[in-house]
């Protein structure tokens, strides 16, 4: 069995479609100031006709894998995190395995844990590698939330972007993965909640008319969610793995809105400069979310080897998590 499970590198996609805070101003009532005081977007990424959760993922994976340097068909598990799947099944990962031209049989599945998913599925690539079970996990957070959100919706339509980021997870003898904590409040699913298009309401005339096939959102107390179990999540991981914050050299939140990220490093009492930020130009991604960020922050040179680094997250569930790791 493996001592550790380490990330070797990360890759992302975004979609060439941007949409500008004006171009919502065309579509609802609203304005850019309003989007960026509430939100601190300024864009975000659309796909276009011909791609989906599933191509993003495999660009993103493919850059990954090249950043790593690693042959795909040493990968023995591909994980996806996302709630907009390209259809109920197969799963996204099987379509991904696919578009990578894996040779080879590998178990591949998906995880719905929603804004949280890159975090679940970072800790379950940690448990696979260093229970003996594989080598080489590749784990993608891919959303394609633009076609699951109602443009007549000015409070949800302004949040929500696309794209994609993986990273290749693999058994070593250097510390990695450190430590994890995740959690899931059921009372709260009606807090974030996409009604018909599953067994309970199956898709009708009546429910499209009712519009129904979007995500609903009780922003409020997201928030206040939000924040409190974020910080919780990151303080229980960063005493899981025996780290003090003085040792943490990025704290990357789920990138779900300025004020959320901001309130969380506040009641961590760690320096905003040192709390990664990117919603700005991304939006929010979703299960994407973090490994965007991550990516972005490998091609900008701010993570650096041996770093000590927190994730946090919440989504819809109430799903929630954190993971510590030394890059």
């Amino acid at each position: 069995m493996a001592a550790f499970a380490r990330i070797l590198g990360f890759g992302h996609y975004l979609p060439a479609k941007v949409m500008t805070n004006a171009d919502f101003e065309k579509l609802v009532e609203t304005s850019d100031e309003w989007i960026r005081t509430r939100t601190g977007i300024q864009e975000r990424h659309f796909t276009e006709e011909g791609e989906t959760a599933s191509t993003m993922a495999a660009e993103a994976a493919k850059r990954a894998i090249e950043k790593s340097g690693i042959d795909k068909n040493n990968i023995d598990a591909i994980i996806v995190a996302t709630v907009t799947a390209d259809m109920h099944y197969p799963s996204t990962a099987a379509l991904v395995q696919r578009a990578l031209g894996i040779t080879r049989p590998v178990p591949s599945f998906d995880i719905g844990a929603a804004c949280a998913g890159f975090v679940f599925g970072l800790t379950i690539a940690d448990s696979f590698i260093k229970s003996g079970l594989y080598r080489t996990v590749l784990l993608i957070g891919a959303e394609n939330l633009s076609k699951f959100t109602d443009m007549q919706d000015r409070n949800t339509c302004v949040i929500f972007g696309d794209g994609a980021g993986a990273a290749i997870i693999q058994a070593s003898d250097k510390p990695g993965i450190l430590a994890s904590h995740l959690a899931t409040d059921g009372n709260y699913t009606h807090l974030i909640e996409f009604p018909a298009g599953g067994s309970r309401l199956p898709a009708t005339h009546e429910t499209v008319e009712q519009r129904l096939h979007y995500t609903r959102m009780e922003g409020q107390e997201v928030y206040k969610q939000a924040v409190k179990d974020m910080s919780e999540a990151a303080l229980e991981a960063m005493k899981r793995a025996g780290l003090t914050l003085d040792q943490i050299s990025w704290v990357i939140p789920h990138q779900a809105n300025t004020r959320i990220i901001e309130t969380v490093g506040k009641r961590l009492n760690f320096p905003m400069e040192k709390v990664f930020q990117n919603i700005a130009h991304v939006g929010n991604t979703s299960a994407a979310s973090i490994p965007i960020a991550l990516s972005e922050m490998e091609q900008q040179g701010l993570l650096k080897r041996e770093q000590n680094i927190v994730l946090t997250a919440l989504g819809s569930g109430l799903t929630y998590g954190s993971v510590a790791f030394r890059y």
